[in-house]
């Protein structure tokens, strides 16, 4: 095998290599590996993607050590995975292609918008908030940050309207088919309506709060989302992140914190800054 003299690999070869469209090619396959991360994190699929990385660590170790037997059961498990995996994941790769189809697979999310535009949507929500307040109607509002929601969105009925107060106000109106369960908003859209979310398992709660305090709780628990809750009893306002509960908070204040939390990550104070303890 004959290798190129090294002292011949000039400027122009390398740029051969590399030119524009490779680095096009190059950056739209990051891009959509990124995007299939966020689509299926805080899903399901991320504990299978990590018993699958155990197997295959699994049948390289057993190769490496010469366990014949191990590694070739390993083999037929891999083997056979390769015809299941496309049923595993089929809720996954549905929501893939519907996203992919209806235009959302580039949705922006909070931490995208401008700061004006961000600020706008969180005005309407708490305008709608405390309209709910006033009135003592019960309400949970969830806002996605980085980790997706969509196994939650699913299990509501799907709306895709752009935030208003007037629209929150109007889902949770009492004995309307829609007041009970949580809305989902995804930057500018109302996602879903009436989805049902996951409850704490904390025991030390307050014997005051009720379901839906517990599943504000339980959703944040489980992925960076904030949740925005209005009590039926009071209509004391809350506000709940990775688990942490705020209570009683004024107009200003849930603005305030709702702004700062939405902000791109690197803008961020410490959670426990932000948060003091239940």
């Amino acid at each position: 095998m004959v290798f190129p003299d090294i002292k011949s690999l000039n400027l122009n070869n390398f740029f051969d290599i590399f030119n524009l469209t490779s680095i096009i090619d190059i950056a739209i396959v990051a891009f959509v590996i990124y995007r299939l991360i966020l689509l299926i994190k805080g899903t399901r699929a991320v504990q299978l993607l990590k018993g699958l990385a155990v197997l295959l660590v699994a049948a390289a170790l057993s190769s490496l050590l010469k366990l014949y037997t191990l590694h070739w059961l390993l083999r037929q498990v891999l083997t056979a995975l390769v015809v299941a995996l496309p049923i595993v994941f089929q809720p996954e790769l549905r929501r893939a292609l519907e996203k992919l189809g209806g235009g959302r697979f580039l949705a922006r999310p909070f931490a995208s918008m401008g700061e004006v535009e961000r600020d706008l949507n969180v005005g309407e929500l708490v305008r709608a908030v405390y309209m709910l307040a006033r009135d003592r109607i019960g309400a949970l509002i969830i806002l996605e940050r980085v980790t997706g929601l969509e196994e939650y969105i699913d299990r509501g009925v799907k709306i895709g309207g752009l935030v208003s107060a007037e629209l929150l106000v109007n889902i949770f109106i009492p004995n309307t088919p829609l007041h009970d369960g949580a809305v989902i908003i995804r930057g500018d859209r109302i996602m879903a309506a009436a989805s049902v979310l996951p409850l704490t398992e904390e025991r030390e709660l307050s014997k005051e709060l009720g379901t839906r305090h517990r599943a504000g709780i339980g959703i944040t628990e489980v992925s960076d989302a904030l949740a925005v809750i209005v009590s039926e009893e009071t209509g004391a306002v809350s506000l709940s992140v990775e688990g942490v509960l705020v209570r009683n908070l004024d107009e200003h204040t849930l603005a305030d914190r709702l702004s700062g939390a939405l902000k791109p990550r690197k803008q961020n104070f410490s959670v426990g800054a932000l948060w003091p303890r239940r």
